[in-house]
C-alpha cells in the first residue's frame, strides 16, 4: 500500500535489503538474521545502534537533534507477576498483539486509551495487568533518570546507568543532582559499581508500586534542574 506508485520497486528492494541483509552478491544466500530474532527486535537493535552512534562518534553532528535524551529505552527485568493473564485474554496471538501495542505507548494519555479499550473488549482489568501498566510508567521514569536497565528481584531494585562512560549524561546537571540526592538520602539509594557499570541500589522494593514511589523523589531531584 505504501509503495504502489510507479517506480516504487526500488523502495521495496531497499526495505527487503534492510530486513534480510545484503546476502551473497553472486548467490541466493542471505546475510541477515531477521528470521532468527524477528522484525520488531531487529528494528529495536538497529535503532539502539544508531542512537549510540549519535551519542558517541557523531554527537557533534546530531547534538541539536538528540537534545537531552540520554536513554532511548529502559529494559525492566523482574520476578514479579506483570502480564495479561491467560484467563483474561484467551488467544495467544491476541495477547502478543496487545503486548506489541502496549510497548508502543509513549505517554499517560495513550495508556488511558489502551486501558479503556481493554475494558471494552475483555472486562474489568486484573491486578497483574494493572501492574503491567505501572511497569510501563516505571520504565518512563527510569529513562528520565538515566537508567538503561532496571532489575527488581528478591525485594531489591538495581538501576543501571548509561553504559557509555563517555556520554554527556555524566557531565549533565541531572546526574549531578542524583549525586547530591544520594549524599543527602543514603537510606533510599546507594551508588555502586557492578561489572564496570555504575548502578543505583534500592532495598525493600517488593512491588511495582513501591518501585514507583521509590524512584519518584529521585526523578523530582532531576526535574528541579530542568525547571
Amino acid at each position: 500500500e505504501q509503495f504502489s506508485d510507479l517506480g516504487s520497486g526500488f523502495s521495496i528492494a531497499m526495505r527487503d535489503l534492510d530486513i534480510r541483509g545484503a546476502g551473497n552478491l553472486l548467490g541466493a544466500d542471505q546475510s541477515g538474521f531477521i528470521s532468527d530474532i524477528g522484525l520488531e527486535t531487529f528494528k529495536k537493535i538497529l535503532d539502539e545502534a544508531v542512537h549510540e552512534l549519535k551519542q558517541d562518534e557523531f554527537k557533534e553532528l546530531f547534538k541539536e537533534e538528540e537534545g537531552n535524551v540520554f536513554v532511548k529505552d529502559c529494559q525492566i527485568d523482574t520476578d514479579l507477576e506483570i502480564l495479561l493473564p491467560d484467563d483474561y485474554v484467551n488467544q495467544i496471538a491476541e495477547r502478543l498483539q496487545l503486548y506489541r501495542e502496549l510497548d508502543d505507548v509513549e505517554n499517560e494519555e495513550e495508556l488511558m486509551i489502551f486501558e479503556e479499550s481493554l475494558i471494552d473488549r475483555f472486562g474489568e482489568i486484573p491486578q497483574p495487568t494493572l501492574d503491567l501498566f505501572d511497569t510501563l510508567r516505571l520504565r518512563w521514569m527510569a529513562k528520565e533518570i538515566g537508567f538503561e536497565k532496571l532489575i527488581i528481584k528478591n525485594t531489591k531494585m538495581i538501576g543501571y546507568f548509561v553504559s557509555n562512560a563517555q556520554s554527556d549524561y555524566y557531565s549533565s546537571p541531572a546526574f549531578g543532582n542524583i549525586i547530591k540526592f544520594v549524599q543527602l538520602n543514603p537510606k533510599i539509594g546507594k551508588l555502586k559499581e557492578r561489572n564496570e557499570k555504575l548502578t543505583m541500589v534500592f532495598e525493600n522494593v517488593d512491588s511495582i508500586s513501591k518501585a514507583i514511589n521509590t524512584l519518584d523523589p529521585v526523578l523530582q531531584s532531576i526535574e528541579l534542574v530542568e525547571n
